[in-house]
């Protein structure tokens, strides 16, 4: 009898582990943290929690005009006179995305274009080889630009 129990037990337990929707938890969230060079290798972004949230700020670039140091470079083309002097290192140019567990992306967020100065709403997402793919788009995903990514090794 104990017997039967147990392996009634055993039964149920299995069958709920297999077949039991897949749980996302935050850390499913967390797993977009990190450091991630552009495919071009031409921008590093450092991706990391605000509150429950998640924003990336550029933290290296390269340097292709030698009459300015790196960390010189400001906000030039930005729409706004008063942000115009900010320095383009440290600056978030990802923000206010918020992880989705139904579709494993993080959406509703913005990417900023320091070379032209514009926002785009933006979608991320980490494809099954593990490279991040950022989607800039205005109104409709689907005819948007991708970018791919690759954590940096630290």
């Amino acid at each position: 009898m104990l017997y039967n129990k147990l392996m009634f037990k055993f039964l149920i337990l299995s069958f709920l582990t297999v077949f039991a929707p897949k749980h996302i938890t935050i850390n499913d969230a967390d797993r977009i943290c990190g450091k991630w060079i552009s495919s071009n290798k031409d921008i590093i972004v450092q991706v990391y929690k605000d509150g429950n949230g998640f924003k990336g700020k550029m933290v290296w670039f390269k340097n292709i005009d030698n009459s300015k140091t790196m960390d010189e470079w400001t906000d030039k083309h930005n729409p706004n006179p008063a942000l115009r002097n900010r320095k383009l290192i440290g600056m978030d140019i990802l923000s206010t995305m918020n992880y989705v567990p139904q579709s494993d992306s993080w959406e509703n967020g913005k990417i900023y274009d320091s070379q032209t100065g514009k926002e785009w709403s933006a979608s991320v997402r980490i494809s099954k080889e593990g490279a991040l793919k950022v989607t800039g788009y205005w109104h409709l995903k689907f005819i948007g630009r991708t970018m791919s990514f690759t954590r940096v090794k630290d």
